[in-house]
């Protein structure tokens, strides 16, 4: 399954341009000055071990990890994931590369934003109904973002993730909420398009 999002069929953007979230993402950057070219700013890559994808911060580009990405509903939330690192990026002076900090508050707002802890993706993950069970994920997949990127303890990235978290995980920009599925994420990008429109008439 994952042969048949290799090459110019990721690269393009096709599969994943319609969908909401990243619809909100796009405008967002562009928004902010950080326009996203297709052909500039994504690279499709094969990638060792199980990443599916990645934000450069030193040549502002996502990677898409062809040889990992199995489905249209995994290609969404890799490139969803990503988007938001990189509006981070263009919005903050993000220290991507020895602050870790930084890295965990950003890991935790795309673990929050992006639907990767949707209880659909929950489920079939067989992580079922605990209480706070939508904070748990995100905290525990910010932890795992960390350590597949960066050489350190995982004591370490708990205790940068347990520091920045109340602030990262409130902090819903741009979606103005968490989007827990399309619907709400289709709901964000309406509210934003209206915000734009209000601050285009000041």
């Amino acid at each position: 399954m994952a042969e048949t999002f290799r090459g110019r069929r990721v690269f393009n953007g096709q599969y994943w341009s319609g969908d909401p979230y990243v619809k909100l993402l796009l405008d967002a950057m562009k928004h902010s000055g950080c326009a996203v070219n297709r052909e500039r700013h994504f690279s499709c890559e094969d990638c060792n071990g199980n990443v599916s994808g990645g934000f450069d911060a030193s040549v502002s580009q996502i990677v898409l990890c062809q040889n990992n990405i199995c489905n249209q509903a995994h290609m969404n939330r890799v490139v969803t994931h990503e988007l938001i690192h990189a509006f981070d990026h263009c919005r903050a002076h993000v220290d991507w590369f020895t602050n870790v900090r930084h890295l965990a508050c950003s890991e935790v707002r795309a673990a929050n934003l992006s639907g990767d802890c949707s209880l659909l993706n929950e489920i079939f993950r067989l992580h079922f109904g605990l209480k706070r069970h939508h904070q748990t994920c995100v905290r525990d997949r910010a932890i795992r973002s960390i350590l597949a990127v960066r050489n350190i303890s995982k004591e370490v990235a708990q205790k940068a993730v347990d520091e920045v978290f109340e602030s990262c995980f409130n902090d819903h920009e741009p979606f103005g909420r968490i989007p827990h599925n399309k619907t709400y994420a289709r709901y964000a990008h309406r509210d934003f398009q209206n915000r734009d429109r209000y601050y285009s008439n000041i």
